[in-house]
């Protein structure tokens, strides 16, 4: 599995938000989104905005396709657009599907893995805490801290999962999908500068401070962030 992108070309609405350090200019420009569910329309809409706002790469957060079916042209409309793309598993699709995606279209599974751009890393652990593509809360944890040695110098890092950390102000929107021990306690361990996640539909668009980790469901309608 790659870990360096260095090489990278330069039904909602979408939101931006701009994540800044201090003494440095504009580095990435990324569209996230997460729970596409199989929806082909929703993931051409994502495509074009993609382009649209000349994005660097594209984040899915996982549940890219329901329950395994409805595969085709979820990858497909970023790819026909030269955009490169990372991804995870959900609770919806499991990590073979995932990797076959990955190979078939060229783009990263970054589940257990870490990429970089410039001096921005990511690091990733898709699946959920329920089933039925169920991971242990340690197992989350884990992959989380095998992905994080690959980005651990990097000046900023982004977590990027399918479910959201436990004591989550998204918890107060769903109850049947539990907030992640294993990704608080990596949160905890690692301090990421930003987590990205959906999973839970009816919390799109919440953000959060945890520590002074930046906690955002990106949702399926998609959010443009830029990375300083």
């Amino acid at each position: 599995m790659p870990s360096d992108i260095s090489t990278l070309d330069t039904e909602k609405s979408f939101s931006a938000i701009l994540i800044t350090s201090a003494g440095f200019l504009p580095a990435m420009r990324i569209l996230a989104a997460s729970d596409i569910h199989g929806d082909r329309q929703q993931a051409e809409r994502l495509a074009e905005q993609a382009e649209k706002e000349n994005v660097d790469l594209v984040v899915l957060c996982g549940d890219l396709t329901h329950f395994e079916e409805s595969t085709e042209g979820i990858i497909g409309p970023f790819v026909k657009r030269h955009k490169k793309v990372v991804i995870i598993p959900g609770n919806h699709e499991s990590v073979a599907t995932t990797d076959f995606l990955a190979e078939v279209y060229g783009v990263v599974n970054l589940h257990g893995y870490s990429i970089k751009y410039k001096d921005i890393g990511f690091f990733g652990c898709g699946g959920a805490n329920i089933p039925p593509f169920q991971l242990a809360e340690s197992d989350i944890f884990s992959l989380l801290e095998k992905g994080y040695q690959g980005v651990r110098a990097s000046r900023t890092k982004v977590l990027v999962s399918h479910v959201h950390p436990d004591g989550s102000t998204i918890d107060q929107f769903t109850k049947i999908f539990p907030g992640s021990k294993g990704l608080k306690k990596a949160i905890d361990t690692f301090k990421p500068d930003i987590v990205l996640c959906g999973h839970v539909h009816e919390a799109e668009g919440i953000e959060e401070i945890l520590g002074k980790t930046r906690v955002i469901n990106v949702g399926r309608g998609g959010k443009i962030i830029e990375l300083k």
